[in-house]
Parts: structure tokens; C-alpha cells; sequence
């Protein structure tokens, strides 16, 4: 997704303990929403820090991560079949935020953001847990946050969305080009 942004990338990972990192933010009381923003901003923090002075002058790291919350609860990747029907279950009949937060090291600068976006998932009904059977065999869920894809079959479970698409697919990319675009001038 980022390549509609630029083609001149690279991917690095951050050696970060993202769950160590969550209880953390949970018992310091940060809000549901803002738990990815923070997250990113660790994540691209590691990264940064990781580049030697010249790297981080002709570099621009972007971090990201990507929460579905219900109810102030953050829906991470089901672990197995159970928590991924139950996951899916409880989403299905409500609305729920999909919450991308976004951090931005560029030339000793940081700029964080949390892009949010309602989706509305079909009420529970035998159609709906026939499709949640159904797309928890395609074994998609298990690398998603709240345990779906909008961009795959989890679309069908979906009953509408307001806000930002690509946001839900993962990555706020629109966004993220027009906070570059003040930050690098």
C-alpha cells in the first residue's frame, strides 16, 4: 500500500515486544484508541534508532499498527478456531473501530496520528455464522486483527463502513501522504 505513496521503500521490522508493550499501556491506562498510535511510534522508534546518523538524515521511518475495538476492548489475532468464532461472533451486530495509529521520524521530527474507521458487521444470524465457519476455514483469520480481512471473504461479513478503506485493509495511506506532504516540504 505504501508504494502508492512512493516506490523508493524499504521494510524493516523492530525488534519490539508488542505485548509486553500493550499490558504496559493498559495498566498505565491508555485509552483502547490510542493504543496503536503508541505502538507505532515504538516500533518506528526502534527502527529509527537502529540507523546510524547518516540514515537518519536521508531517511523518513514510518511505523504502524492496527487495532479492532469494540466496546474499549482491542480484538488482537485469534489465536486458534474458538477465539476466532467467538471474536467474530461478538463483532458481528455492531459497529466496531478499526484504529491505525501512524508515527513519522523524519530529520529529528515525529508526527503521530490515529486514523478511525467504523465498520458495521452483519447481525448474527445462520447466514452470518455460517459464513464465520466458512471463512475461519480459509485459516485468514488467524493473521488479522479482530480476526478478518475486508480485502478477502471477511468482506461478507461486513454490513457497511464509514471512513477510510484502506485504513481497514491496514493502512491509512491517503492520510499518511497528506501528513508527509506537511512535514517534508
Amino acid at each position: 500500500m505504501l508504494s502508492l505513496v512512493t516506490d523508493n521503500f524499504e521494510v524493516l521490522t523492530a525488534d519490539v515486544d508488542e505485548r509486553a508493550a500493550e499490558v504496559r499501556m493498559e495498566e498505565e491506562g491508555v485509552p483502547a484508541l490510542k493504543v496503536s498510535e503508541h505502538l507505532a511510534e515504538i516500533k518506528a522508534k526502534a527502527v529509527y534508532d537502529s540507523l546510524s546518523d547518516e540514515e537518519k538524515e536521508n531517511s523518513i521511518v514510518i511505523g504502524a499498527d492496527t487495532s479492532v475495538i469494540l466496546d474499549n476492548i482491542i480484538f488482537g489475532k485469534p489465536a486458534d478456531r474458538e477465539e476466532a468464532v467467538n471474536m467474530l461472533s461478538l463483532l458481528s451486530g455492531h459497529t466496531h473501530v478499526v484504529a491505525t495509529g501512524v508515527a513519522v521520524f523524519e530529520g529529528g521530527k515525529k508526527k503521530t496520528f490515529t486514523e478511525e474507521t467504523r465498520v458495521e458487521f452483519n447481525a448474527l444470524d445462520d447466514y452470518q455464522r455460517k459464513l464465520i465457519e466458512d471463512y475461519i476455514d480459509t485459516g485468514s483469520p488467524f493473521d488479522k486483527a479482530g480476526g478478518y480481512g475486508i480485502q478477502d471473504m471477511g468482506a461478507l461479513l461486513v454490513k457497511g463502513i464509514d471512513g477510510d478503506y484502506a485504513n481497514v485493509v491496514g493502512f491509512p495511506v491517503s492520510r499518511l501522504a497528506r501528513e508527509l506532504s506537511n512535514m517534508v516540504k
